[in-house]
């Protein structure tokens, strides 16, 4: 990448992964490059300097050129997941230092005979919640004042249990923030070491139970994505990079690293937004807006969907199975992938995952010490996967060691051939991933007949055909490098900030002057953060949306809110009752009110390129061999024609049966699909009429 045309055009987006680090880059001149580096789990900031180092060496970059990173991190979901995050302590209202033990008194495993605790008291045991003499009543109103010695007591006694951050939850403060400001106020000059999380800040809205967990988890992670960010900044400084670090949020918009340190529990799910994002890009570029993308990894599979171009979305996500009210893109997560193990029980039924093999020792063929039957052994068996040049050489595979444990473990228990057990283990795996993708669609009110499958991943591409055919969906997407789209997605994704506060009023009572009072003060606190993003505030464009319900219910459908109509009780009233009834069939005719609003400020990042802007070969390519596979259409292997991907012209056609090799993926097509390459580069499949 030479003759780089100014520093404001060149970006480079980097997504951590648990086995690769994806970097992509994006130059001024429309040209985008690509790179993966292992990597480090032990310290994940040290794969992302490896990895830009690397990149300036190899496409002679001076790192003073470089507009801004963009980054996809886990460092918080992980914190969470493996509990490393920090000690906190929580300041509550006299009273109610319990409600965070609580929960919802809900029994999500019905039958589990041995319960494990419901509500996350891991990170924040009883002898670490401290009640603080203070009320308001229902409407904000001031009954007993806060007591800030009792206040200083509460922090000192946490100090020295070695407390580092301390969430501030009282009861009512999202109608009235003053006790919690006042409590941040003294806690910052008379305990300057200590951090602090508001529940003002990180969810003003009603529910004590869910607004108080947010809190908790947001300063349980605060510490560590602070001393993350901030090592990795200096890191960036000291090597030269000394524009902006850029962060993705779990609601699909970024946001700078500072402001990031301030709300970090807005970073769950970073990653897998990324994926989300780069495929909503992708299919704008094809003329596709109703996409279901899969990312089939290793161990798990994560599914998405995107309606009239816009990724579905919801108020509140889960993370370790406890619910986080953030703005979440929805992804829903399966332990279905390359490396999930397939078991024959007692009662010869065959079951696979959601256990893994993992990376380690990984599947049988790896030849690492593997000893179970893995869908990635399956697939070598059925001949889909290149065993001379797997994984772009990187992989040495045994095809023998796929044979011996399947036969084994699988084939031998059932009575019957390793053929057909390969074929049974695709099929399980398929019907679960089925599953999961009619949770995302046909439970929501869509039919997944109407949209088009788009696979990701290193796994996307073996199933993409069986899946669209147990869907009877008719039209698959295969992205031109679907390994890397989630750094990619972080490139075009908009710098996006959002708040949410509770407002309850029945629609028939609306005060619209008072609404929209209230909605400016939102959009004060959110010109604050946008001031740090360095970005003209005339390309901000803000948006509205409200949480309605029917009055008496006690869950809510967010709907757009545009104060620019003329009747606006009248429009949210429509808007609810069409989204009502596609989730649930039916809308009663009763009173509907307003249990929240929401503004969001966003700065959209349309001149970046989506994908790897490579120039298509103009002359067609002929196939580069041939390939044995078994079909889980076919009684026998079928000779099938081998393509390097990257070699197929614009417009090239290929029937199924076929296989498509690139770097990062195989992509199966199965007789009765025929691809087709679109001049952007992805590759459309679609079914056969009468196949």
């Amino acid at each position: 990448m030479h003759h780089v045309p100014s520093k404001q055009n060149v970006l480079i987006g980097v997504d951590t992964g648990g086995t690769f680090t994806d970097l992509v880059c994006h130059s001024g001149d429309g040209q985008v490059r690509l790179l993966k580096v292992p990597s480090t789990p032990y310290d994940p900031s040290q794969a992302v300097l490896n990895g830009l180092e690397r990149a300036c060496r190899e496409w002679d970059l001076e790192p003073d050129r470089i507009a801004g990173v963009v980054h996809g991190t886990t460092v918080g979901t992980n914190a969470v997941l493996e509990r490393k995050g920090a000690r906190i302590g929580l300041l509550t209202t006299d009273g109610f230092r319990d409600v965070f033990e609580i929960g919802r008194q809900v029994r999500d495993p019905m039958y589990r005979i041995r319960l494990t605790p419901g509500t996350p008291v891991f990170m924040l045991p009883r002898s670490r919640r401290k009640e603080i003499p203070e009320r308001l009543d229902g409407q904000g109103r001031v009954l007993e004042p806060i007591d800030l010695d009792a206040v200083r007591r509460a922090v000192t006694e946490l100090r020295d249990d070695g407390v580092t951050c301390v969430a501030v939850s009282y009861l009512f403060s999202y109608l009235n923030p003053e006790h919690e400001l006042a409590t941040r106020r003294l806690i910052e000059e008379e305990f300057p070491e200590i951090q602090c999380s508001l529940s003002i800040e990180v969810d003003p809205r009603f529910r004590e139970y869910e607004r108080t967990l947010a809190t908790c988890f947001d300063a349980y992670i605060k510490p560590v994505v602070s001393t993350y960010l901030s090592r990795l900044r200096t890191s960036l400084l000291e090597r030269g990079f000394k524009q902006g670090l850029q962060l993705m949020q779990s609601g699909g918009g970024t946001m700078a690293s500072q402001v990031a340190m301030l709300r970090p529990i807005r970073l769950f799910l970073s990653g897998p937004a990324g994926g989300v994002i780069g495929a909503q890009n992708e299919g704008i570029l094809v003329g596709e807006r109703n996409l279901i993308t899969i990312d089939i990894g290793g161990t798990s599979s994560d599914i998405a969907l995107i309606a009239d171009g816009v990724p579905l979305s919801s108020s509140e996500g889960k993370i370790g199975g406890w619910p986080v009210r953030v703005p979440m893109v929805e992804v829903h997560a399966l332990g279905a992938g390359g490396g999930s193990i397939a078991k024959v029980d007692a009662s010869r039924s065959l079951s696979v995952g959601p256990e893994s093999c993992g990376a380690v020792p990984g599947p049988a063929c790896y030849g690492q010490g593997g000893t179970e039957p893995s869908v990635t052994d399956a697939s070598v068996v059925l001949g889909f996967l290149n065993t001379e040049h797997f994984a772009n050489g990187e992989v040495t595979v045994y095809p023998e060691q796929s044979l011996a444990v399947i036969a084994e473990k699988v084939a031998d228990p059932l009575d019957i051939t390793i053929e057909k057990a390969a074929q049974g283990i695709h099929r399980v795996v398929n019907a679960n991933m089925a599953e999961g993708i009619r949770l995302v669609s046909t439970r929501r009110g869509f039919d997944p007949r109407d949209f088009t499958l788009v696979p990701l991943g290193g796994g996307g591409g073996t199933h993409a055909t069986a899946l669209a055919d147990e869907l009877k969906m008719r039209r698959i997407m295969i992205p031109r490098a679907p390994g890397v789209l989630s750094a990619q997605g972080l490139l075009s994704a908009p710098i996006e900030h959002e708040t949410t506060r509770s407002y309850r009023a029945p629609l028939a009572e609306l005060n619209v002057a008072e609404l929209k009072s209230d909605l400016a003060k939102l959009d004060e606190h959110l010109a604050a953060f946008m001031a740090l993003e360095n970005v003209s505030k005339d390309d901000v464009e803000i948006s509205y949306s409200a949480e309605l319900c029917y009055i008496g219910q006690s869950f809510f459908l967010d709907v757009p809110l545009d104060i620019g109509t003329s009747d606006l009780a009248n429009s949210l009233t429509r808007a609810f009752i069409t989204k009502h009834t596609r989730l649930y069939g039916h809308a009663p005719d009763v009173a509907i009110m307003i249990a929240s609003i929401r503004s969001v400020h966003r700065v959209s990042r349309s001149d970046v390129a989506t994908g790897p802007g490579t120039t298509l070969p103009s002359e067609p390519a002929a196939p580069v061999g041939s390939r044995q596979v078994l079909f889980l259409e076919t009684e026998s292997y079928v000779d099938a024609p081998v393509y390097e991907r990257l070699q197929l012209a614009a417009g090239q056609e290929i029937m199924g049966p076929a296989v498509l090799d690139q770097p990062d993926t195989t992509i199966v097509i199965a007789p009765g699909w025929r691809g087709r390459v679109h001049p952007e580069g992805p590759v459309i499949l679609e079914k056969v009429d009468g196949a």
